[in-house]
């Protein structure tokens, strides 16, 4: 079993019509063991920001607490909240410092730029950008959940289709997952509020 996938992950940004949606199932285990099933892996950054981390919990969060540091040294400098694009850099070059001795954490970027756009971006453990105008995933089934996306993903979705949408993906996604599941989180950002539903999943 592979180091990423030691904890279990499923995380799935989605963009929309002038919002975006991202979330992540609930499952903490080690290996094939679950401890809890109360562990989003998906937090906020700021009003219009969100990151989500698999891959090694202790990295995720380790990884975490310095990237809210980071955010938080901008705020204080700049006197402004990140921007999704600069906040992407940032993570993509604090990642890339350690890259001969890499955080086993996949990180996926999920936000509205300030003219409403959404920006969605993941990486690998040493910070490669990828972004994508439609979707983006990470964790231990990327096939079921990339083939559920494609399938279900179509352009313009209004913020509760977008929702109904990223939410049946993830759940159907991690049903073919033993790693991950047990319900899931999905927060869907537009422009004025973020909109945060707790899914009730298969707890098989």
């Amino acid at each position: 079993m592979s180091i990423f996938e030691y904890n279990g992950a499923a995380i799935v940004a989605m963009a929309g019509k002038n919002c975006v949606a991202i979330g992540s199932d609930l499952r903490f285990g080690v290996q094939l063991q679950t401890i809890t099933t109360d562990c989003p892996k998906v937090f906020q950054m700021n009003d219009k920001l969100f990151l989500g981390l698999s891959g090694l919990g202790t990295d995720a969060q380790t990884l975490h607490e310095k990237l809210v540091f980071r955010h938080n040294l901008y705020k204080l400098r700049e006197e402004r909240s990140m921007k999704p694009t600069t906040f992407a850099h940032l993570v993509s070059s604090v990642l890339y410092e350690r890259r001969f001795g890499p955080y086993f954490a996949g990180p996926v970027i999920a936000g509205l730029e300030d003219n409403g756009t959404p920006y969605l971006c993941g990486m690998d453990s040493i910070g490669a950008m990828e972004t994508a105008k439609d979707f983006m995933v990470q964790g231990t089934s990327p096939e079921s959940l990339y083939g559920m996306c494609e399938s279900m993903w179509r352009e313009d979705m209004e913020p509760e289709e977008l929702f109904e949408t990223l939410a049946q993906c993830l759940l159907s996604g991690v049903d073919r997952d033993a790693l991950a599941g047990w319900g899931s989180v999905v927060h869907v950002i537009t422009p004025d509020k973020v909109i945060t539903r707790t899914i009730k999943g298969r707890m098989d």
